[in-house]
Parts: C-alpha cells; sequence; structure tokens
C-alpha cells in the first residue's frame, strides 16, 4: 500500500494561554509559533479561540471578517498575523479558531484557517457542530445562542506531506466526520478544542484514542492553557494519539508546547496487523464515505 503520509512530519501542538487582550494573544502565539518553528516542526497548531477568551459572550466583540479574502488588516488581524507567521516559521499553520462575523449573513461562526508556509490560506473550516450540552449540576452551555454552523468537511493536501482533514472541538464527537476523511485519503485528523474540566475529564482523551483506533490514522487534539480565572476553564492536556491509539505526547494545563514525529510506515504497519479496511461489510452496512457529502478541498 502506498502510504497515506508520504514523508516524516514533525507535529507541533502550542498549547496557548490565552487572555482578553487580542493583540497581545497574536504576539504570545507569535512567540510560541517560533519556538515550535526552530524545534524542527513543520505543522503547527494552535488552539480553538486562540486570539481571544472563550464564550458566547465574547464571540461578538472579538469576531472578525474574513470575506471577501483576503480581508483587509483592519478587518482580520489574526488572519494576517497568521499568514505572516506562517511565511517566518516557514511551516504549514492552523490558526486554531477565531470567531467570525459575516457581514451578508449577520451569522457568526467558529472558524479555523490553514496557511501554507508561503503564506497562502489553504483552507477555512466553520465548526460544523455547535456545542449546547446540558449536564446538571456541571455545565450547561449553548454556542448555538451566537453562532452559526459550517456545512461543509475540510480535507487539505499539504505537500510533500499527505493529505490531512480539519475539524473544530465539538466535531470530534461526530465519528462520521472522522471516517470519512479517513477513507478519503487524510493521515491525521486535527481537532483545535476547549472542552471544559467537566467533558475534558470524561472525554477528551476517550475522543482522542476512539477516533484514532476507529480509523487507523493520527489524530491531533490542541487545547488552551487551563485558566481558573477566566469565565471558561478549559482542560487542557494537548495531545497526539497514533494511529494504534497510543498517546504519543500530552501537555499538562499550562501553557506548554508538544511535539510528535508521525510516520507512514506507521499508518502501514497498523493497518496490516489489524486489517479493519479490508474486512469491512458494506453488503451489511453502507459506506458512509460514499454518496452525497458537502466538501471543502
Amino acid at each position: 500500500m502506498a502510504h497515506l503520509l508520504k514523508k516524516p512530519l514533525k507535529l507541533a501542538l502550542v498549547q496557548l494561554a490565552t487572555g482578553a487582550d487580542k493583540p497581545a494573544n497574536l504576539a504570545r502565539a507569535r512567540s510560541r509559533v517560533l519556538e515550535a518553528s526552530k524545534a524542527g516542526a513543520s505543522l503547527i497548531v494552535l488552539p480553538e479561540c486562540f486570539n481571544s477568551p472563550y464564550g458566547c459572550q465574547y464571540f461578538p466583540s472579538y469576531a472578525e471578517t474574513l470575506q471577501p479574502s483576503p480581508p483587509t488588516k483592519e478587518q482580520s488581524p489574526s488572519f494576517h498575523a497568521l499568514s505572516e507567521l506562517a511565511v517566518e516559521s516557514k511551516s504549514y499553520l492552523l490558526g486554531g479558531s477565531i470567531p467570525e462575523y459575516v457581514e451578508t449573513t449577520k451569522k457568526y461562526h467558529n472558524t479555523s484557517l490553514l496557511f501554507s508556509p508561503e503564506g497562502d490560506l489553504l483552507a477555512t473550516h466553520r465548526k460544523v457542530h455547535l456545542f449546547d450540552i446540558d449536564i446538571p449540576g456541571k455545565i450547561t452551555f449553548r454556542e448555538s445562542d451566537v453562532l452559526s454552523p459550517g456545512n461543509k468537511l475540510t480535507l487539505v493536501d499539504i505537500p510533500p506531506y499527505g493529505k490531512i482533514a480539519l475539524a473544530i472541538c465539538y466535531d470530534i464527537r461526530f465519528p462520521e466526520l472522522a471516517t470519512i476523511a479517513a477513507r478519503k485519503g487524510c493521515f491525521l485528523l486535527l481537532y483545535p478544542g476547549a472542552f471544559n474540566l467537566t467533558t475534558g475529564a470524561l472525554h477528551w482523551e476517550l475522543q482522542a484514542r476512539a477516533r484514532a483506533v476507529d480509523n487507523q490514522v493520527y489524530v491531533g487534539l490542541c487545547s488552551p492553557a487551563r485558566d481558573m480565572e477566566a469565565s471558561y476553564h478549559a482542560w487542557g492536556h494537548s495531545m497526539v494519539v497514533d494511529p494504534n491509539a497510543s498517546v504519543m505526547c500530552e501537555a499538562g494545563e499550562k501553557e506548554e508546547i508538544v511535539y510528535a514525529e508521525l510516520t507512514g510506515e506507521k499508518i502501514e504497519e497498523t493497518r496490516k496487523g489489524i486489517p479493519v479496511y479490508t474486512q469491512r461489510r458494506f453488503d451489511v452496512y453502507p459506506d458512509v464515505s460514499e454518496g452525497r457529502i458537502k466538501f471543502d478541498e
């Protein structure tokens, strides 16, 4: 079988400490991304809402306009900061997510941007599944009070490595996205995410390992650092899981960068050992990766 990952890749997850000052958040992100670049990372990931506090009360005031693309620096300082930083770091840079406002629809989205080492925008992912939950006595949260969902799966080629899939936080709970991405040839699923102390303890690592073992690909989860003085307490514990569902690296709760070396051989070895890819019974159940699917490729 041809390797899904054509060349070894060093992945960095930047578990960033964010606050109320957007320019300070962007400056802090720049410093940490350059640190990861100097350590040899070719693909660097920032967390969900890396330029702002996380919370429905913050989305409108921190939102930036991304359309038409490219936006002006006044419309989206974060877009231009990421583009310039990708060039400076000579890396593929996934800008976790930022709050986005669309003037034509008057809607807000939670949006992730991937830039090439040349500073070009390669992909945009709007969070497909909104975080609306109610766990009595623990946490109630409704992103849909402010945000609107995206409506496409986001798969993107990053030469010379191969294809990756982008999603955001709550998207990880819907295995169909991961299965489709893997069956369409992605070697890595990336989820910038801000799980909280309740759902993080329950399901953060479990979801990462489940998506990896289901699809025999790498999975990366990148969280903001935990700030107990903020209104929302992120779980932290950014991690990379290998195709055999082993945790390769894991951050703690504070700001930290974690690294993992990804290889195509590991995917091939896993799939040869447990060959679920040749054992699926599409005569018994349908192939979720076939049929009408909306992609952003």
